[in-house]
């Protein structure tokens, strides 16, 4: 075994010889806690010794002693979802442990103008019970998630190595682009937060801006680049704070960033040109800063200045969900619903890949499961956001009651998608 100093936190690797594996758990404290970080960890690595083997993204909510009933909301093994259900060996495992208490607070306010109130963005301190949850609820099957992860902390690591900018360049950019409804913006608050527990032994806290972009297009001629200018100002004073990890949300980026050439063919306003030119001035001064990363997303790529999307280190399309992604987000619907008894009694469901493993062979056990995997084959092309409603409409239109079988809703759910899938025929034709 092999330890090593990665951006601040020692880690274990593994040489040639060594098959333990390497597990990422996930300590979610309490928020009236006032337990120390050591005891923590010393009565959470007491209780992996305790078992001997768990599958997949495993989640501990029940404890069998005292001190973590009392401090301990959940602990949980985290990035395995291409292995959902391989076996992992807790006594020949090394642990990586992220322990984290929530911000319960909302977002606060900052405002630009003192003569006026402009909400310019929201602000919140990570990690926060606003954004729990979401980037388990995110299902995607390229690898997005991970890769987004990566480039992050990459990014980090080599501005504490002191990489030389001029000789490998990159500029804390992420573009995420697709059509809307598939989570993109989620994807980026997620993101954000996941990293605001993973990086907590680098950083102190984090804190996540939210910019309105429509908000800095100002009432009066020729204002939004100055208001833009304004707004990293505010934003430079957060980075200053080197124990801080800051995180900027630039939504529907292309507000900001509309294609100059469109302002000098005279089909946008020149304020937009003011508008990009400040974004830009702003992005190469803000790059030289080690704990700052612009997150961005857009609905219409084709719209945005090539200056900027050539400073984006990562362009990422996010697409509707594939089948099996379908598949995967009513199976955690599903499992919420019977988890709050609303579908009830709970009844086993197969992962997308249990069921590719036995064939996707029809028995008894299987039954649900298939007609499941028959919904999803049916909402191909629905977006993510409309997806997570089916559930919801199903109950409220069809159901109508305050509990009911798995069978009874999942009928229930055939009859929303057909009801969602005949409104959009509907709408496009009138259109």
């Amino acid at each position: 075994m092999v330890r090593i100093k990665h951006w601040g936190m020692e880690t274990d690797t593994m040489d040639a010889n060594d098959q333990n594996q390497s597990v990422v758990l996930e300590v979610h404290v309490k928020s009236q806690s006032t337990a120390k970080l050591c005891d923590v960890r010393m009565h959470v690595q007491a209780m992996l010794s305790r078992h001997s083997t768990v599958f997949g993204n495993y989640k501990w909510s029940e404890f069998d002693e005292n001190f973590l009933s009392t401090h301990v909301e959940s602990i949980a093994i985290v990035d395995r979802e291409d292995l959902p259900s391989q076996a992992i060996d807790l006594t020949r495992s090394q642990f990586s442990v992220h322990i984290f208490t929530l911000n319960e607070d909302g977002p606060s306010t900052l405002c630009l103008e003192d003569d006026e109130e402009l909400s310019a963005a929201n602000h919140w301190l990570l990690p926060t019970a606003n954004f729990h949850g979401l980037w388990d609820s995110l299902v995607y099957d390229s690898g997005v998630k991970t890769q987004l992860l990566d480039y992050v902390t990459t990014t980090i690591y080599f501005s504490d190595k002191n990489v030389d900018s001029n000789l490998i360049s990159w500029n804390r950019v992420v573009l995420l682009h697709g059509p809307p409804g598939t989570g993109k913006t989620s994807l980026c608050k997620a993101l954000a937060q996941k990293l605001s527990i993973r990086l907590s032994d680098r950083y102190i806290y984090a804190q996540f801006v939210e910019i309105n972009s429509h908000s800095l297009f100002s009432k009066y001629f020729s204002e939004s680049g100055k208001l833009v200018t304004k707004m990293f100002q505010k934003i430079q004073h957060l980075i200053d704070d080197k124990d801080a990890l800051v995180f900027v949300l630039i939504d529907e980026v292309e507000s900001l960033t509309a294609a100059r050439n469109a302002s000098q063919a005279g089909t946008e306003p020149s304020d937009s040109f003011r508008a990009v030119n400040a974004v830009l001035t702003q992005l190469d001064q803000i790059k030289q800063h080690s704990n700052v990363v612009i997150l961005t997303t857009s609905n219409v790529t084709e719209k945005i200045d090539l200056a900027f999307v050539d400073r984006a280190d990562i362009k990422q399309y996010i697409g509707p969900p594939s089948e099996k992604g379908i598949y995967n987000i009513f199976l955690s619907c599903l499992e919420e619903l019977m988890k709050c008894q609303i579908i009830y009694p709970r009844q086993p469901l197969f992962t997308i890949y249990e069921l590719e493993t036995m064939g996707f062979a029809k028995n008894e056990v299987s039954e649900h499961s298939l007609v499941l995997r028959n919904i999803a084959l049916k909402c191909k092309g629905l977006s993510g956001r409309v997806l997570r409603k089916l559930p919801f409409l199903a109950h409220a239109l069809f159901v109508k009651a305050q509990k009911v079988t798995l069978q009874r809703f999942l009928k229930a759910m055939e009859q929303a998608v057909d009801k969602q899938k005949e409104e959009v025929s509907n709408l496009m034709n009138a259109v």
